[in-house]
C-alpha cells in the first residue's frame, strides 16, 4: 500500500517540478535557518526536499528531539511509513491540490506562497503526534518548475484539539492567502456519506438534542428520527455518541 502511494506521490511531485532536474545547489543551511521566522515555532525540525528526484536532501538534527529518528535515516520512504494510515489518503489529496495550485501560478509568484496543512506522524516510541507542515519554494526556474523546497514540521499536538486536517496557502509579499482550501478528492473517501436529512439529524444530535426534540424541530415523527439515527450509526460504525461526534468533527461532517 505504501509503495503504491509513494508511486502516486512521485507522479504528483514530478508534475510540480515540470519533469525537470534542479541544477547543483550548495545548501546554505544557515541561510535557510533564517526562514524559520516565516513559520510557527515550537518543537520543530526542517528539511530540504527535491520533488523532481523524490529525495530529502537534508534533515536538521532537531528531528531526533521531535520524532526520535536520526536525520540520516529520515528518507521519503521513512516519512510515508510513519504517516498515520487514516491520514495518508488525505495527505495525498492535499499534495495533489498543492501541485495544482503551484502549477497554475505565474513563475514569478512561485516563491511568494507557502503551503500549510497538518497530519499525524508516528514517533520512534510508537506515539503519534500531530505536526503542522509548512513549505516554501527555495529554488525554481523561469518556467515556474518547483525544484527545491524548504519544509518545516512543527509539533502542534497540544495546540490543536480536533483532528480535521486543514490545507491553506499563505501569501507572502502581500499576496492573498487562501485558508481551509477544499482539496481534490482523488485518494480519500468521499465525505458525503449522509443524506440531507441525516446531516440535519446529526447536527441536532451534536447539539445534545433528544429524539423527541429533533422530531419537533424538523417536523417529522420520532420514529423517522430513530431510523435516521440508526442509519447514521450504521454508516459511521460508531459505537457511542462520543465516538460519533468525534468522527463527525474529524471528518468535517459537522
Amino acid at each position: 500500500m505504501e509503495k503504491l502511494i509513494l508511486n502516486e506521490a512521485q507522479k504528483i511531485w514530478t508534475e510540480i517540478a515540470h519533469n525537470k532536474t534542479p541544477c547543483d545547489l550548495k545548501l546554505e543551511i544557515e541561510l535557510y535557518k533564517k526562514l524559520i521566522n516565516i513559520f510557527q515555532v515550537g518543537d520543530y525540525y526542517y528539511m530540504i526536499f527535491n520533488p523532481s528526484e523524490m529525495v530529502i536532501e537534508y534533515a536538521s538534527s532537531s528531528i531526533e528531539d521531535t520524532l526520535g529518528y536520526k536525520p540520516e535515516e529520515f528518507t521519503l520512504d521513512k516519512l510515508f511509513s510513519i504517516i498515520h494510515p487514516d491520514d495518508l489518503p488525505y495527505f495525498m489529496d492535499f499534495e495533489a491540490t498543492v501541485t495544482q495550485f503551484f502549477t497554475q501560478l505565474p513563475p514569478e509568484k512561485i516563491m511568494k506562497y507557502k503551503s500549510r496543512y497538518d497530519y499525524r506522524l508516528k514517533k520512534a516510541s510508537g506515539e503519534y503526534i500531530r505536526i503542522l507542515q509548512q513549505i516554501v519554494t527555495i529554488q525554481s526556474d523561469e518556467d515556474g518548475a518547483v525544484l527545491r523546497t524548504f519544509v518545516v514540521h512543527t509539533d502542534i499536538t497540544d495546540l490543536k484539539k480536533d483532528s480535521r486536517m486543514v490545507l491553506s496557502f499563505i501569501g507572502l509579499d502581500n499576496e492573498p492567502s487562501y485558508i481551509d482550501v477544499k482539496p481534490i478528492q482523488k485518494f480519500s473517501p468521499s465525505q458525503e456519506i449522509f443524506t440531507r436529512r441525516e446531516k440535519e439529524v446529526l447536527y441536532h444530535i451534536s447539539q445534545n438534542c433528544q429524539t423527541a426534540e429533533i422530531a419537533e424541530i424538523l417536523n417529522i415523527s420520532p420514529a423517522t428520527v430513530s431510523t435516521h439515527r440508526k442509519n447514521i450509526y450504521r454508516k459511521t460504525k460508531a459505537t457511542s455518541l462520543l465516538e460519533l461526534i468525534t468522527m463527525a468533527l474529524e471528518k468535517g461532517w459537522l
